[in-house]
């Protein structure tokens, strides 16, 4: 996969224009239009803005040898290596806004303990237990918006 399709894929994943992609790394529209079209080659320290920006490696961006076309490996190894709260904070805003909040962290440690406690009580893997108490979340979320309506 060439740096311009992994840069158009990346931003698609992100959920960002490339008019927000150019204002954060100080370039035109333009520029990032013509880099995800294998045009022209983003600078180096471009590159390197680029890889902190989507949250994956800078040698994904640079290696020829990451094809991820048609390869589920790939595929969720690159999944993996986004930041999906930053992915998804322009939709909620308090995905970004939450970790700066006074006594967070009290249910943080709640969480923690509960996914520790789930995990050893019933053997499961580290992605087994997060699957898990997140379809547990979401039930009661469910419970709960169909209460309201």
């Amino acid at each position: 996969m060439t740096l311009g399709k992994k840069l158009l894929d990346l931003r698609k994943k992100s959920g960002m224009s490339q008019e927000e992609v150019s204002d954060r790394l100080g370039v035109s529209r333009q520029a990032v239009s013509k880099w995800e079209t294998d045009q022209t080659t983003p600078e180096l320290a471009k590159v390197k803005l680029l890889s902190k920006l989507y949250n994956i490696s800078y040698d994904y961006l640079i290696s020829e040898s990451h094809n991820i076309s048609g390869d589920i490996t790939g595929i969720e190894m690159i999944v993996d290596e986004i930041d999906w709260s930053y992915a998804w904070s322009k939709k909620y805003p308090i995905l970004v806004s939450y970790k700066r909040m006074q006594g967070i962290n009290v249910y943080y440690e709640k969480i923690s303990k509960l996914y520790d406690d789930c995990k050893n009580e019933f053997d499961f893997n580290d992605e087994d237990a997060v699957l898990i108490l997140k379809d547990i979340l979401y039930q009661k979320y469910k419970v709960e918006k169909s209460k309201t309506k």
